[in-house]
């Protein structure tokens, strides 16, 4: 026998769908709370170079035999530019750079951001936008800032562009990082390179001249 179903009234009680939540901020967006400090007195002067935090770095270390090398300079505010050149070994697609490495320029560029706090952090959080194709043998001209700061968090926000520092923009990006203790490499890294670091006089005093607040 076929017949018609009606829908019948929830029963007195029941739990009602929960309404839709509101838009939510993304997790690189800083909250309300959040405050931009200001430069610790140790921050490398505007103009200067930013040091590499480990020779052996792929992003800047100058020792890495593969390694972007990347150099960075400091901003007058909670900013610093920084600039990749492009080159044949950093190939996507054919001619175009990849978007893998562009990333990689950007987060290592909004990294070194945290030596204007006189932090230790690491990356939470990054998120991407490519706007548009950067050719093999171009420069991205690369300029980031401090967003805010709230407890451990670092937010930030960078732009890449090509044809000169004013050229159209080619990247964006936006970050979240977290200041840890120097534990934190100490206890995750790889044996043998946590100790040559170590044994290296210069890089362990400049690793222990962090002060990470818990």
């Amino acid at each position: 026998m076929t017949g018609s179903i009606t829908s019948q009234p929830a029963p007195k009680g029941s739990e009602q769908p929960a309404e839709r939540p509101a838009a939510q901020l993304s997790p690189t967006t800083p909250p309300q709370e959040a405050v931009l400090p200001p430069r610790a007195p140790e921050a490398p002067a505007p103009g200067t170079l930013v040091g590499s935090h480990y020779d052996h770095c792929f992003g800047c270390g100058p020792q890495h035999p593969a390694g972007l090398r990347m150099t960075v300079v400091a901003g007058e505010g909670l900013d610093v530019t920084a600039e990749f050149t492009v080159g044949a070994g950093h190939q996507g697609g054919p001619g175009l750079a990849h978007g893998g490495l562009l990333t990689t320029a950007m987060d290592e560029t909004l990294g070194s951001l945290n030596w204007l706090l006189h932090a230790a952090a690491v990356t939470g959080r990054l998120e991407t936008d490519f706007v548009r194709p950067v050719p093999v043998d171009s420069v991205l001209h690369i300029r980031a800032r401090i967003t805010g700061v709230h407890g451990r968090k670092i937010y930030s926000a960078a732009e890449g562009r090509i044809g000169g520092p004013d050229g159209p923009v080619a990247i964006r990006a936006q970050a979240l990082f977290i200041q840890v203790k120097l534990e934190h490499f100490t206890q995750h890294g790889r044996p043998e390179d946590i100790k040559k670091a170590l044994d290296d006089p210069d890089l362990f005093k400049r690793a222990r001249a962090f002060e990470v607040n818990p």
